[in-house]
Order: C-alpha cells, then sequence, then structure tokens
C-alpha cells in the first residue's frame, strides 16, 4: 500500500493504527461484533467466497487491478470513479483479480465500493485497507471480500498470527505485504500461500523494483508472489515475473490509464 512520508515507515503507521483503532470502535458501537459475525456467515451462506489465491496460480503473469481514488502521496488519482465501472473494465482487459481500496481518510474508499466492484465482475475481491482488528475481517467478508491485505510492518507477531488465521477460518485468502527481508522472515512462519512484496520504502517513499528482485528468493518454497508498487508497463511487469512474481498488482497505473482494458492488456504483453 502505498504512504505518505510521515516521520518515516514507522510515524505513519503508528498514526494510522490508532485512526484505524478508533474507527472500529464507533463502527462497533453501531453495530456489535456479534451481530456482525451473523452478517458475514450470512454473507458466506448465500454467495461463497470466490477463490483468489486459485486465480493467481497457474498460467502465466496474473493482474490484480486495484480502485483507488486517490492516495496521500499523488492526491486525486481519478475524479468521480465509479468501481462497477472500472471492475468491468478491469475484466474486459484479463485481470484475474480485484483489490479495492476502502480506507476512506487516506485513499477516498469506501466499503460499498467493494460490493459495488464485485457485483460488476465476477473476479475474487481483495480487500485493501489498514486492517488491525479482527471486526474488520468479520466486516470485509460481510461486505464480500475474498481476501484481505495484512500489512506486516502494521502488526505485532501474534497480531499477524491471529489475524491470518481469522481470515482462513472466514474462507479469505490473505496477503501478507512485506517491505524488508525481516518483514520475509516474520511472514515465512505463518506459511502463507500469498506474499505481496512491495517495492516502495515507506520511510523515502521511493519505489525500486530492486527491493522485489531481492526479497522474492527470500519468500517461503510454493508461495504465490505478488509484485506490488512501480508497475507502469511491460517492461516493470516482464522484469518481476522472471524474478518470481505471479502476479502484479496495480492501481494508480490504471486508474489514469485513458483506456485500463488496453493497459492490464499491455502489462500482460498481449
Amino acid at each position: 500500500m502505498s504512504l505518505v512520508r510521515s516521520g518515516g515507515k514507522g510515524g505513519f503507521l503508528a498514526r494510522v493504527r490508532e485512526e484505524k483503532l478508533r474507527e472500529v470502535e464507533s463502527r462497533s458501537a453501531a453495530r456489535p461484533l456479534d451481530a456482525l459475525r451473523r452478517l458475514a456467515e450470512r454473507r458466506t451462506a448465500g454467495d461463497p467466497v470466490r477463490p483468489f489465491a486459485e486465480a493467481l496460480a497457474g498460467g502465466s503473469l496474473h493482474v490484480i487491478a486495484e480502485i483507488k481514488r486517490k492516495s496521500p502521496s499523488a492526491g486525486v488519482i481519478r475524479e468521480g470513479a465509479s468501481p462497477r465501472e472500472l471492475a468491468g473494465e478491469y475484466l474486459a482487459g484479463g485481470a484475474s483479480a480485484l483489490s479495492v481500496l476502502t480506507d476512506g481518510p487516506h485513499f477516498g474508499g469506501r466499503l460499498e465500493d467493494l460490493g459495488e466492484a464485485r457485483e460488476a465482475a465476477p473476479l475474487p475481491a481483495l480487500r485493501k485497507d489498514f486492517i488491525v482488528l479482527p471486526y474488520q475481517l468479520y466486516e470485509a467478508r460481510a461486505a464480500g471480500a475474498d481476501a484481505v491485505l495484512l500489512i506486516a510492518a502494521m502488526l505485532a507477531d501474534e497480531e499477524l498470527r491471529s489475524l491470518h488465521a481469522l481470515a482462513g477460518e472466514l474462507g479469505m485468502a490473505a496477503l501478507v505485504e512485506v517491505h524488508s527481508g525481516k518483514e520475509m522472515e516474520r511472514a515465512a512462519r505463518l506459511s502463507p500461500r500469498i506474499i505481496g512484496i512491495n517495492s516502495r520504502d515507506l520511510g523515502t517513499m521511493k519505489v525500486d523494483l530492486a527491493t522485489f528482485e531481492a526479497l522474492a528468493p527470500l519468500a517461503p518454497r510454493g508461495a504465490i508472489l505478488v509484485a506490488e508498487s512501480g508497475i507502469r508497463s511491460r517492461g516493470d511487469a516482464g522484469r518481476v515475473e522472471r524474478a518470481g512474481a505471479r502476479a502484479v498488482l496495480v492501481g494508480e497505473t490504471l486508474m489514469r490509464a485513458a483506456d485500463p482494458a488496453a493497459k492490464i492488456r499491455e502489462l500482460l504483453g498481449r
């Protein structure tokens, strides 16, 4: 996830964590966890989880196409973006899965965006947000999420372990995001099926695909590797694919494209 510099990685993530804790406290007052849990169960019974990991396995490189209205570093990216329209364009271009930013303060997203996108295209959808509490996982499944993002840098070991396990219990995949060798070691202890390597330095905000190339060999054998940040061209996509990526998660490049479907085809070399 692209983060804005504010006292380095720890400062920004610590501040966002506190924001999320307050947000969840407010939402849980209006909808207690037990009620949310029942909603998640009903959602799964009526609308089964779509297989996110399987969508990224086999064949050539896959694209996880992201819906992102703005970012802290880039500002507004696409004014008035429609999740339904974008999901349809992403599907037409050959995307294998969707990523939907649901964080409001920093990315202009809504939880409803995920449901709208998922209704418009038969693709598995990742809830991309700052997940810090179990409540958010039940919330994600109730909204239709098939996968969730877990940022290793934002979570203590036990939090990461328990959230990863709960996502699995709810039938959702977990994309565990790492930025360093130390975080890869922590993630590897979970034996995760999917690992996202973010090539953005959260302290300087610079993107260097050499980060993916350096960290990919440290990943546990068999993990599906997703390259995050800095994928703008077929050359970039091919570079991380050669380094071991099975998928690329692309947001800003697609959101700025006049023809997102054509851009996806370009990234895939079609």
